[in-house]
C-alpha cells in the first residue's frame, strides 16, 4: 500500500473516533488500536508531556498497568530524545541506541524494533507516538509517513482536550530575565516585544473534499507568488544589488515544484490544505535540525518563511505584525525571518530583531545589516519566555536580550546606550582626521566589505580604502553560477562608489562550509573539516572556469584604473603563481582584443595558512602585498574551529603564540617592498590593534564601525614606546599579556574596548 493510501485509511478511521462523544482517554485508547492494526505492529503507544515529563498515556501491546505510571524526562530514553530533538527515530534494535532507557514495568523486553515520531503543537513537541515490534527491523517509509500524519491529527485532539502541558506551563514567572544568543548584526536597541507571526490555529485537520482543498492551495500559491513579485519590485536598496539577488533566490523557492508536490501528496492522504502545509513544514523543521551546512540550513529557513506566508493566505489569517503596523519602538521576535518579510516593516519603528534560530549566513542578516538593524540569533527559548508587549533591552554587541528589565537594569542600559551614542558622535568627528601616531607615522586604516552598499562607509568613516572586498557573497546567494556580466557590473559599481580610493578584491572563497548548490555532487561531498578542505583558492584552481570568469570580470571592471587582487588561503608559492597565471592569460586575451586594460595591477595573498610563513622569502619576489587573515589563522594555529561556540572565546588574540607568529612575519618583511597588513576582527579591537602597531603592522583593514575608535587610538600611540614594551613582553611573556597591555594603556590614557 502507498504512503498516501495508508495514511488516508488511518485518517478515515481516526475521523470517526474524533467525531465520537467519548472521553479523551477513551479516544486515545482507540487510536493506538487503530494504528497498531493498520501498521500490523504489536505495540503502539502514546506518551504525553505532563508536568514536564513524558507520561505513558495509552498503549496497545505494553503492560496496561504501566499507563499513567511510566514517566520519562525530556531527553531521557528514546521517547525523551524524540521530544527533545523534535525528530523521529527508526531503529531495528532499540536497545543498541545510546539513549535507550529500560523501563521494566512496561514489559517491553521482547520487542526489538522501535519507531517514534513527535506529536507537535505550535512548533514544539507535546508528546510522542511510538510503535514497536518483536522482529528486529526498520519500519518502512510508508509506515513512518502514516505515523507522522497521525501524530498531526492527534496534536489537535490533545491540545483541545488539555491533556498535555501548554506553553504557559513552561513560561517564566514574569520577572526580569536575560537570555543569551549569537550576535548576527551588532548594535543596541530597546522597545516592546512584538511577535512577527501571530499563531495560526488549524481548526480542521481531516479533509471532507480533497479536490476542494487542492484548489485552495493552488489559489494560495498564486497569491503568494504575486506578493513576492510585488515585494521584489519595491525593494528599497536600488536595482542590481546583492539584496535583489537574495530576493531572486527567495523567489526561486516560491516557484519550486517539489514543494507544491509534497503539499499535494499530504492533501491526497486526507488532510486539509492548512494541515497539509503544516505537515510539510514540520518535516522541513526536522530536516533543518539535521543540516550541518549553514548555507543549506539558511535556505531551508527561507522555505519555512514561505510556508508561513502560504499558511496565512490559505487560512485567511493574513495579518502579520508588519501588515498591522508597528505602534511603538519595537523589538521583533520570531523563530526565523525571511529577507522579504523584514522589508515589509516600518524602519522608523523597528529597532531590533531577536530570532530563536538564525545564523551568520542567513539572508535576512544581509538585509538587516543594510537597514542598520541589530539582530540577535540562536536565542533559545525566546518564543517561550517573551510575551507581546514585554519591554526588551537588546544588546547585540554582547549577545544578550533582557526581558522585562527592572528599573535599575533599564537605567544602566540607558546610560550605556547614551554613552555609546556620545562615543559614536565623537568618533564621527574623526572622519576627516588622518591617523598619524604621536611620533608622526601615518597608519593606513581601511574597511572590510562584501556588499556594494558597504562602500558608502568609506566617506562616512574617512577610511583610506577597502582592504578586503569579499567577492563570494554574490556566489553564495545565487541559485546558479553568477554570469560574468553580472560580476563585472558589481565590481565596476564598487570601484565607482569608492571614488578613487583603493579597493582590494579577494577572489572567491566558497566551498568547505560555504557550500553552493551549483557545484557537482562530488564537490558537495561532506567534509570532516570543511574549513581546511576543498575551498577558496583550492576550489578556484580546480574549477579554473570559475576563476577565469572572475579574473575577466575584475580586469574589465578595472579598465583605465588600478586593480588590487588578493588570493585567499594560499599555502604554497605555486598556488599563487597558478592563480596569477589565470589573470595574466585573461589580460593577454583582452589585450589581443584591443580592450581597455587596468592602468596597473597589484597582486597579493592572504596569509592565513601558517605554512606560508615558512616560505616567506619566496613570496617576497612574487607579491606586492600580504594581508594576514587573523580569523582563519587563529583557528589553524590553535586547531580550534571558530564556528564551534565552545571554542569561540577560548583562544586569546593577545596570546604570546599568536603575537610571536605575527611578529616573525613582520620582521621577515622588513626591508622588502611588500606592503604588510592585517584584515580581520583582531585589527578592529583597540588592545589588539595596539599590540599590532607595537610589532610593526602599519595597515589595518577592519569593520567600518571600528574605524573611528582605531583612528582615535592611533593618535595616542608613540610607536617607539609600544614597540619596546611589546618586544619585552614577547621575550618574557607575563602571566597575562592582555592584562599587562591593558595596564600599560591605562597608564597612558588609552582606553581599551
Amino acid at each position: 500500500m502507498t504512503a498516501v493510501a495508508s495514511a488516508r485509511l488511518i485518517l478515515t478511521r481516526l475521523h470517526e473516533v474524533m467525531a465520537s462523544r467519548s472521553q479523551p482517554q477513551r479516544k486515545l485508547d482507540q487510536v493506538v488500536e487503530i494504528i497498531g492494526e493498520s501498521l500490523d505492529s504489536e505495540v503502539c503507544s502514546i506518551y504525553l508531556l505532563r508536568d514536564g515529563a513524558l507520561e505513558l498515556f495509552a498503549t496497545r501491546g505494553l503492560n496496561p498497568d504501566a499507563v499513567h505510571v511510566t514517566r520519562l524526562g525530556v531527553g531521557e530514553g528514546l521517547v525523551g530524545t524524540i521530544a527533545a530533538n523534535v525528530e523521529m527515530l527508526n531503529l531495528a534494535e532499540a536497545a543498541a541506541h545510546p539513549d535507550f532507557a529500560y523501563r521494566p514495568e512496561t514489559g517491553e523486553d521482547r520487542f526489538h524494533s522501535f519507531a517514534g515520531v513527535p506529536i507537535i503543537h505550535r512548533a514544539r513537541a507535546i508528546g510522542a507516538l511510538v510503535v514497536q515490534h518483536v522482529d528486529p527491523r526498520r519500519y518502512e517509509d510508508v509506515e513512518i509517513e502514516a505515523l507522522q500524519t497521525t501524530a498531526m491529527v492527534l496534536s489537535e485532539l490533545i491540545a483541545h482536550a488539555g491533556l498535555a502541558d501548554d506553553e504557559q506551563a513552561l513560561a517564566s514567572d514574569g520577572g526580569p530575565m536575560i537570555l543569551p544568543g549569537l550576535t548576527l548584526v551588532k548594535g543596541l536597541a530597546s522597545g516592546v516585544a512584538v511577535s512577527h507571526q501571530p499563531r495560526i490555529t488549524i481548526d480542521q485537520v481531516v479533509a471532507e473534499d480533497i479536490e476542494a482543498e487542492r484548489q485552495r492551495v493552488y489559489r494560495a500559491f498564486d497569491k503568494m507568488r504575486d506578493q513576492i513579485e510585488a515585494m521584489a519590485n519595491q525593494a528599497e536598496f536600488g536595482k542590481g544589488g546583492e539584496h535583489d539577488e537574495v530576493l531572486e533566490t527567495y523567489k526561486m523557492f516560491a516557484y519550486d515544484e517539489g514543494w507544491g508536490r509534497r503539499i499535494n501528496e499530504a492533501i491526497d492522504s486526507g488532510l486539509t490544505a492548512e494541515a497539509a502545509i503544516e505537515r510539510v513544514q514540520q518535516r522541513t523543521r526536522m530536516r533543518m535540525r539535521q543540516i550541518d551546512d549553514p548555507l543549506l540550513a539558511d535556505r531551508m529557513h527561507d522555505l519555512e518563511d514561505l510556508s508561513n506566508r502560504l499558511l496565512r493566505i490559505v487560512s485567511g489569517q493574513l495579518a502579520t505584525a508588519a501588515t498591522q503596523g508597528l505602534k511603538r519602538d519595537t523589538i521583533l521576535i520570531a523563530r526565523n525571518l525571511g529577507p522579504a518579510e523584514l522589508l515589509e516593516y516600518d524602519r522608523r519603528r523597528l529597532k531590533g530583531v531577536v530570532l530563536q534560530e538564525g545564523s551568520l549566513t542567513a539572508h535576512v542578516v544581509i538585509v538587516a545589516r543594510a537597514m542598520g538593524i541589530p539582530v540577535l540569533g540562536r536565542c533559545e527559548g525566546v518564543l517561550r519566555h517573551v510575551a507581546d508587549g514585554d519591554e526588551l533591552l537588546l544588546d547585540a554587541d554582547k549577545g544578550t536580550v533582557t526581558l522585562r528589565p527592572s528599573q535599575a537594569m533599564a537605567e544602566v542600559f540607558d546610560a550605556r546606550f547614551a554613552k555609546s551614542r556620545e562615543r559614536q558622535a565623537a568618533y564621527a568627528t574623526m572622519r576627516e582626521v588622518e591617523p598619524f601616531t604621536r611620533c608622526g607615522t601615518r597608519i593606513q586604516v581601511m574597511i572590510n566589505a562584501g556588499l556594494r552598499d558597504d562602500i558608502s562607509m568609506l566617506s562616512m568613516t574617512g577610511a583610506d580604502g577597502v582592504g578586503l572586498f569579499r567577492t563570494e557573497f554574490q556566489f553564495l546567494v545565487s541559485a546558479t553560477l553568477p554570469q560574468r556580466e553580472r560580476q563585472t557590473r558589481l565590481y565596476r559599481d564598487v570601484l565607482d562608489a569608492a571614488e578613487g580610493k583603493p579597493v582590494v578584491f579577494r577572489t572567491v572563497d566558497i566551498g568547505g562550509d560555504k557550500a553552493v548548490p551549483y557545484l557537482t555532487s562530488e564537490a558537495l561531498e561532506r567534509e570532516e573539516n570543511p574549513a581546511m578542505g576543498w575551498r577558496a583558492l583550492r576550489l578556484a584552481l580546480d574549477r579554473e572556469g570559475l576563476l577565469k570568469a572572475q579574473a575577466r570580470s575584475l580586469l574589465e571592471a578595472s579598465a583605465g584604473r588600478g586593480l588590487n587582487v588578493m588570493f585567499p588561503m594560499v599555502s604554497e608559492p605555486w598556488e599563487f603563481d597558478a592563480a596569477k597565471a589565470v589573470f595574466e592569460d585573461q589580460l593577454a586575451f583582452l589585450k589581443s582584443r584591443r580592450k581597455q586594460l587596468p592602468e596597473a595591477i597589484r597582486y597579493g595573498a592572504m596569509l592565513e595558512v601558517p605554512a606560508l610563513a615558512e616560505v616567506l622569502e619566496q613570496m617576497v619576489e612574487r607579491v606586492s602585498f600580504l594581508s594576514v587573515g587573523t580569523n582563519d589563522l587563529t583557528q589553524f594555529l590553535f586547531a580550534a574551529d571558530r564556528a564551534n561556540p565552545k571554542l569561540a572565546e577560548r583562544y586569546d588574540w593577545l596570546s604570546p603564540a599568536i603575537l610571536r607568529f605575527l611578529d616573525r612575519v613582520a620582521k621577515g618583511l622588513v626591508g622588502t617592498p611588500v606592503d604588510l597588513g592585517v584584515c580581520g576582527e583582531m585589527g578592529g579591537r583597540r588592545l589588539e590593534a595596539l599590540a599590532l602597531l607595537g610589532i610593526g603592522y602599519r595597515r589595518l583593514s577592519i569593520t567600518p564601525a571600528a574605524v573611528g575608535p582605531i583612528k582615535e587610538l592611533i593618535r595616542k600611540v608613540d610607536l617607539e614606546e609600544i614597540s619596546a614594551a611589546m618586544s619585552g613582553w614577547l621575550r618574557h611573556p607575563p602571566l597575562s599579556l592582555r592584562a599587562a597591555l591593558s595596564e600599560w594603556a591605562e597608564a597612558r590614557g588609552i582606553e581599551s574596548d
